[in-house]
């Protein structure tokens, strides 16, 4: 299950929902992941942008190794504006066992940084400014070269 909010995710009502929609699959691990912006270099919170297809295939590609595992994957992601101290993402892993969980949502974690075509932008001084210093290119992304 992939959600998208127009600003911060709603965790505890996120977080809540999940677990009582997985209660009874006999899961015997819910690892949850929730990243929260940070107070630094003062901005006062982050925007995104998402590519919504791109997403939806790397999610996709996701639900089907953790089925491969027993596993059910479930993540939330912010389109918009989100102030500081509130979550722009989560993330968790349902799972027979703990390890697989375990496993998985720092994988999943990881990928998500490295592959997920989420754009990031500070907000500062009432600007969206893009935060590439802090921006990972997309793996197979670039300008095309074509040969003459």
């Amino acid at each position: 299950m992939l959600e998208l909010f127009d600003g911060p995710v709603p965790v505890e009502e996120t977080l809540a929902r999940w677990y009582k929609e997985e209660a009874t699959s006999n899961y015997g691990a819910f690892i949850p992941f929730v990243g929260t912006i940070r107070d630094e270099d003062g901005i006062s919170g982050l925007s995104f942008d998402i590519y919504t297809p791109i997403l939806n295939s790397w999610f996709e590609a996701w639900q089907s190794k953790a089925k491969e595992s027993g596993a059910v994957l479930k993540m939330a992601h912010s389109r918009g504006d989100v102030p500081l101290h509130t979550s722009s993402y989560i993330a968790a892993v349902f799972s027979p066992k703990r390890r697989v969980a375990l496993e998985m949502i720092e994988e999943f974690v990881e990928d998500f940084k490295a592959s997920a075509p989420i754009w990031k932008y500070d907000l500062k001084d009432g600007k969206r400014i893009y935060a590439a210093e802090r921006s990972t290119k997309i793996k197979g992304s670039g300008l095309l070269k074509v040969k003459k």
